[in-house]
């Protein structure tokens, strides 16, 4: 059997390239992580809660960005691109960038069958290293289910349990919004039964 070398290259590789690619990919130790195409739930889940976001925010020192805005955690050297990103404050990029977002508060992310796996785990722990990370939502676009993590005054993370059903809701604590999940899964085709 025959080894094959993984070809690692720099951050500084990866952002030139990623800068002039025309499909997204994310970036960790030296790797880089091609990202799949999204289906019409996943973009009319995000659109649904973004434009809910958007309208909430209009008066807020808070805002929000959708899933071009690339987030770098400095500790773990991850890349990613967060389905929605919301900062509160003045968003702080990496040196000399405008594209490298350091200080998320709140990062949702709409889950696939090719993505649930690793946004509920490495991607979570990595996300865990950012100081001003306060709450993490997944969405499921297969069928209806929510879940939202917030990190309390220790440091811990909490699993806040949601409905899953579409006369449920949920609260984004850190901006004060709840979202029904009626309003979430407009437009959406196709779901199944939820499997909780």
């Amino acid at each position: 059997m025959v080894a094959v070398e993984k070809r690692v290259i720099s951050p500084e590789e990866y952002l030139a390239a990623e800068r002039q690619a025309l499909d997204k990919s994310e970036f960790f130790d030296g790797e880089i992580i091609p990202m799949a195409g999204a289906t019409r739930n996943h973009n009319r889940i995000r659109d649904n809660v973004n434009g809910k976001i958007i309208q909430h925010l209009e008066e807020s020192v808070c805002q929000s960005f959708s899933s071009d805005m690339r987030v770098h955690l400095p500790a773990t050297g991850l890349y990613a691109y967060p389905d929605i990103v919301i900062v509160c404050g003045e968003p702080d990029l990496l040196p000399n960038d405008f594209d490298n977002l350091l200080n998320p508060a709140v990062l949702i992310e709409v889950m696939s069958e090719g993505t649930e796996d690793y946004d509920r785990g490495r991607k979570f722990l990595r996300y865990r290293s950012i100081p001003s990370f306060q709450e993490y939502v997944l969405i499921d676009s297969q069928c209806v289910a929510a879940e939202v993590w917030r990190k309390n005054e220790l440091g811990q993370w909490t699993l806040i349990e949601q409905p899953y059903d579409l006369t449920g809701q949920f609260t984004i604590q850190t901006i004060g919004l709840t979202i029904a999940l009626a309003k979430v899964y407009a437009r959406t085709a196709g779901l199944v039964e939820s499997q909780q």
